[in-house]
């Protein structure tokens, strides 16, 4: 915007610059002209005064131009010039002006006993047009710097209107990666800033909605847990006691799946969380340490000392970890090697899994199939624990051989505002 806003107001003064200064430049030049040939022909009365007295010469003397007196007999005074046709047109009693080479002549004719002289007075080219081209000069530059000065107030004034847009924007995109605190900052022209109040009011309704969610949520985990509470009192007292067993697991089966249900529920509705990922990680290797010591697998483990925020909830990502450490286990001999590195970067940080086992084909993997025999719902959920904060999942096969699993994680700050 603000480039075609400068290129508006560029095209829009030059065309009132070009109408302006353009008549301006002409008639700095006719007025130059007017008044050399003015001067020209006060110089000429003042000679014609003399003319037929014994001060002619003193008269041709003093006037500091080129002047010529063409006599009555045919001689010459002043200046040498060729008595050409407006000469001759002057020695009928009338004052003329003619163009001649290299200038102007001005002819005014006198009248003395002897008859008609003509005083010429010659006007070069170089005297008509002097101090035009200064003058020129000068309104060249006035113009580039009447447009120099309306490019930058151009610049100026798309700069009110485009700073309080690229906000908004930016607001919007951190509204639609969860951080829902996200407010803009009203400001510039008033339709700028009825948008940003908008926007800003949409945020808080998009705020209340999910509270609202959340509530309900709530409400429906009582109301489901109190008929599964009476079915499980029925089962308890069926007298078969292999029946009131299978009832009992069908009920208890229900309860998770509901409980399942609502806690995803209850996560969708919460919104984005953070964790520090150099803890987490710490946290779930140390738990599983214990059976990759009964394994006898050696593990190797590299953390940042400083913390690494991720955009990713702490729960999230022990069990993103916890998933791709269990297929390291589920899916390689006992005794296999394991390391687990995580790394901070510039906008998040890098988890990278890799083991020395079989490995398997990464383009096989997809979600329900896996290389491995297993239904690749662990991957699945790292893949979407990465992409929720605008991460990504690569899997890759050494040359070594084994499996190597790289998480990508973004920071709080760069998940919220990348579109």
């Amino acid at each position: 915007m603000r480039r075609w806003l400068a290129l508006l107001v560029a095209a829009t003064t030059s065309l009132v610059l070009i109408a302006l200064l353009v008549p301006m430049a002409l008639l700095i030049g006719t007025v130059a002209e007017n008044g050399a040939m003015s001067r020209a022909t006060a110089a000429a009365e003042s000679v014609a005064v003399a003319v037929g007295t014994s001060d002619l010469p003193l008269a041709v003397e003093q006037v500091p131009r080129r002047v010529t007196v063409f006599l009555p007999g045919g001689g010459t005074m002043g200046a040498p010039a060729a008595r050409s046709d407006a000469v001759r047109l002057a020695a009928t009693g009338r004052s003329v002006t003619a163009v001649a080479p290299g200038g102007r002549e001005v002819l005014v004719s006198a009248q003395s006993p002897d008859g008609t002289a003509v005083i010429r007075v010659f006007v070069p080219d170089d005297e008509l047009t002097h101090g035009v081209r200064a003058a020129w000069l000068a309104l060249l530059v006035l113009g580039l710097g009447l447009m120099v000065l309306g490019i930058v107030l151009a610049d100026r004034l798309a700069l009110a209107v485009t700073r309080p847009v690229v906000g908004l924007a930016r607001v919007s995109h951190r509204l639609a990666g969860g951080d829902l605190s996200a407010r803009a900052e009203p400001g510039g022209p008033p339709e700028v800033r009825s948008v940003a109040l908008a926007l800003n009011h949409l945020a808080g309704r998009i705020g209340d909605l999910l509270a609202a969610e959340r509530e309900s949520v709530a409400d429906l985990s009582h109301r489901l847990r109190t008929p599964l509470t009476g079915l499980r009192l029925e089962a308890e007292s069926l007298r078969d006691p292999e029946e009131a067993a299978r009832v009992q697991n069908r009920v208890d089966a229900l309860e998770r799946a509901v409980s399942a249900v609502i806690t995803e529920a209850r996560r969708r509705s919460a919104g984005r969380g953070s964790c520090d990922a150099a803890e987490v990680v710490r946290e779930r290797v140390r738990f599983w340490s214990v059976l990759a010591e009964d394994q006898g697998r050696p593990v190797s483990v590299s953390l940042p000392d400083a913390p690494a925020p991720v955009a990713v909830g702490g729960e999230e990502l022990a069990a993103c970890v916890d998933a791709l450490l269990g297929n390291v286990f589920a899916h390689t001999p006992e005794g296999t090697a394991m390391a687990v590195r995580l790394s901070s970067r510039p906008g998040g940080a890098l988890l990278v899994v890799e083991d020395s086992g079989p490995g398997f084909d990464p383009g096989s993997l997809e979600r329900g199939i896996s290389g491995g025999g297993s239904t690749g719902l662990g991957l699945d959920i790292a893949r979407r624990t990465a992409e929720s904060c605008g991460g990504t999942l690569a899997v890759s096969a050494p040359e070594g051989g084994g499996a190597r699993v790289e998480l990508t994680l973004t920071a709080p700050g760069e998940a919220l505002s990348s579109p």
